[in-house]
C-alpha cells in the first residue's frame, strides 16, 4: 500500500509512529506511515532515527524513492540491523538539518521570482544551494541578493494549495522547470504559494518549505557561473 507521507501536509512535523511494512533485501525498509521526506526535486531526503519498542536506536541514512514517489525508502545507516516487517517504530528526523533545508529550498522560490527565467537545474544543500537558468543576460549578483532580501524581509506567507492533474494541464505556465514536469497521476499536486493570494509567486513543488519568508533568513548570492551560452548558474548561501 502507498505510504501515508505525513510530511506533504506538515512541513514542520518532526517525529511520527509507525509500523513497518516492508523489508528489502539491501536493508531498506517501507512504513505505513511517515514525516520523513525522500529525495527528490533537487532537495536530498532527510536523515533521523527510528526508535524500537526495547528503546535502542536505529540510525537513519539519506531517505530515497523506491518504485515510484509513492515508496519511501527508510534507509539504515552503515552497521545498523534493519528492523523487521511488522514492528512498531518511533521516527524523527534531523530536525536542524531539515530546517536547514526548508530555508534552503524556499530561497530558491525567491530567487526564480527575482531572475523570472526557465530553470533548467536545481540543488538545495545545506549550506549552499544552486539553481540554473536558461539566460543569456548578464545580472549583478549584488542586486540580486537584496532583491531577495527584500521578499524575506517582507515577511510574506508561504503555504501549499493542491491542484489537479487536469487543473495543472490547463495552467501550464505556472511550471518554471524548463526541463521536468511535476509528477502526475498521484491525484493530487502540491502548488507552493508565496504571499496572499500567491501574490509573489505560485509553483508546482513536492519539497518542503517554511511557513514565511522572513523564517529564510540572511542569504545572499555567492556567484553567478556562465555554464554556456544561455546558461546561467546561481550560487545561494546563508548570511549577509
Amino acid at each position: 500500500m502507498p505510504v501515508d507521507a505525513l510530511f506533504r501536509d506538515d512541513f514542520y512535523l518532526q517525529r511520527c509512529d509507525a509500523v513497518v511494512t516492508t523489508v528489502h533485501e539491501d536493508g531498506t525498509f517501507e512504513t505505513d506511515r511517515t514525516c520523513f521526506y525522500a529525495t527528490s526535486g533537487g532537495q536530498p531526503g532527510d536523515t533521523g532515527t527510528a526508535v524500537r519498542a526495547d528503546g535502542s536506536t536505529l540510525r537513519l541514512d539519506v531517505t530515497r524513492n523506491g518504485d515510484g514517489k509513492d515508496v519511501i525508502l527508510h534507509v539504515p545507516a552503515e552497521g545498523e540491523a534493519p528492523p523487521s516487517p511488522g514492528e512498531n517504530l518511533s521516527l524523527a528526523i534531523d530536525w536542524p538539518r531539515r530546517l536547514k533545508l526548508m530555508r534552503m529550498h524556499t530561497a530558491c522560490h525567491l530567487l526564480s521570482v527575482v531572475c523570472p527565467f526557465p530553470i533548467t537545474g536545481a540543488a538545495v544543500g545545506e549550506d549552499e544551494s544552486r539553481v540554473d537558468f536558461d539566460m543569456s543576460e548578464t545580472v549583478d549578483k549584488q542586486a540580486v541578493t537584496e532583491a531577495m532580501m527584500r521578499l524575506v524581509d517582507e515577511n510574506h506567507p508561504v503555504y501549499v494549495q493542491w491542484i489537479s492533474d487536469e487543473e495543472l494541464v490547463a495552467s501550464p505556465e505556472i511550471v518554471k522547470s524548463k526541463n521536468v514536469r511535476p509528477p502526475m497521476g498521484m491525484g493530487r499536486i502540491s502548488l507552493v504559494c508565496i504571499g496572499e493570494g500567491s501574490s509573489v509567486d505560485s509553483q508546482p513543488c513536492g519539497g518542503t518549505h517554511v511557513a514565511s519568508t522572513g523564517e529564510v533568513g540572511a542569504i545572499h548570492i555567492g556567484k553567478i557561473e556562465k555554464k554556456g551560452r544561455e546558461n546561467r548558474r546561481f550560487r545561494i548561501r546563508f548570511g549577509a
